[in-house]
């Protein structure tokens, strides 16, 4: 009777761990096709809106567009609503910052280093401002002030609607004026820079271009700085460091070849990621941003227009503080503009990038901007509730 009993509670524990796991393999199932799914539809839209010579940051828009088309597709067809995929932004956040890392290697990051002082002002000077605006918008939208801060501040979508999970706020209203003014932005950035500038080239790839070389030595090296990258980035994610999957690989990207030509047995190197890690990096960021787009709920339309008012105070601070940059630098105009663009850091440096403007001043200003958002969020986060806290006491 003993070894009947003690085997029972056993055979109940392995019947209710069975569900579980098998609903983790299923879900992880659905999310593995759904990105499948966007990537195979982002890539003729990638191929088709290069032809418009957009540049390669018409992968983005590729990427935006079958993240919303495969969301709404499954949403209407299959009555399933997949949830944003943040593993894949994390990944093409890093195939981004690896991109960039390497394209900053022989850029002049003495120079860049002296104007660390305007890129503060510049950050704080948009921060403040979003705090005004945040505060404006709580009042005309009645939403409560915490909720209104995250929907307003300059900072990634996915970031600021985790946090909006984690204090239990309207996580959708905040994804919906973030994604309003990341696509405003990665949308006017370029058509700005087109329209209104003579010596405009926009760096695109040819559909019959080498997208990967297949030369050993070169995969060897691909395969060895993405181990590396993987290895940096996994312990950045485990421990939530802010936009650590950023900032992680776009240190590899730097330090890659110096490192392997500072090796006694390592001859002169020059390794630079092939154009699929770039163009797979902005297929992820766009596919992500148009997921936040496929997974909005029906808002009401004062909602949708108090979300656009919002998304344009923004973008005026943002060009005042541009107006700033150039009575306090040398820069050019679009450098000015795409320093102080309030848009995600990385799409930001994916345009100076495509655009081939100054992309070491670029990438200094948003990094700046990103470890003084990133390190203030805490105590930030405190102000507003205590505040949001007071004022719904007062009413």
């Amino acid at each position: 009777m003993n070894q009947i009993v003690s085997v029972a509670p056993s055979l109940e524990e392995h019947t209710h761990e069975n569900p579980v796991v098998t609903n983790k393999q299923q879900l992880f199932t659905k999310q593995l096709i759904v990105l499948v799914l966007e990537m195979l539809l982002a890539l003729p839209l990638g191929l088709l809106l290069a032809k418009f010579q957009i540049g390669r940051i018409a992968w983005i828009f590729g990427g935006i567009a079958a993240g919303t088309v495969v969301l709404q597709g499954c949403r209407i067809f299959y009555q399933y609503s997949p949830k944003p995929n943040r593993t894949a932004r994390k990944v093409g956040m890093a195939l981004v910052g690896l991109t960039v890392g390497a394209s900053n290697t022989h850029g002049n990051l003495a120079s860049v280093a002296s104007g660390i002082p305007i890129f503060i002002f510049l950050t704080l000077f948009l921060l403040l401002s979003g705090t005004c605006i945040g505060y404006i918008y709580a009042r005309l939208s009645k939403t409560n002030l915490l909720t209104a801060m995250l929907a307003t501040v300059p900072g990634g979508v996915g970031i600021m609607a985790a946090i909006a999970a984690d204090y239990n706020k309207n996580v959708s209203l905040v994804a919906l004026v973030q994604a309003i003014r990341v696509t405003s932005v990665v949308v006017l950035i370029p058509f700005i820079a087109r329209t209104s500038t003579t010596n405009y080239y926009p760096q695109t790839l040819p559909i019959n271009a080498a997208w990967l070389n297949f030369d050993p030595s070169q995969l060897e090296l691909l395969l060895l700085i993405l181990l590396i990258t993987g290895l940096v980035v996994y312990p950045a994610i485990l421990f939530k460091i802010p936009a650590g999957d950023f900032f992680g690989a776009l240190l590899i990207g730097i330090g890659f070849n110096p490192l392997l030509n500072w090796l006694p047995f390592v001859g002169d190197i020059s390794f630079s990621p092939p154009p699929l890690i770039n163009l797979l990096g902005q297929m992820l960021l766009g596919i992500t941003i148009g997921e936040y787009w496929g997974d909005k709920p029906n808002f009401q339309k004062r909602t949708v227009a108090y979300a656009l008012v919002s998304v344009g105070m923004t973008l005026i601070a943002g060009a005042i503080a541009a107006m700033l940059a150039m009575q306090f630098t040398s820069w050019d105009w679009l450098t000015c503009l795409l320093v102080t663009a309030p848009g995600g850091s990385a799409e930001m440096i994916l345009v100076s990038l495509a655009l081939n403007h100054n992309v070491e001043i670029v990438t200094a200003g948003h990094l700046v901007r990103l470890i003084a958002i990133n390190s203030s969020l805490p105590l930030w986060l405190f102000l507003f509730r205590r505040l949001d806290e007071q004022l719904s006491e007062s009413v």
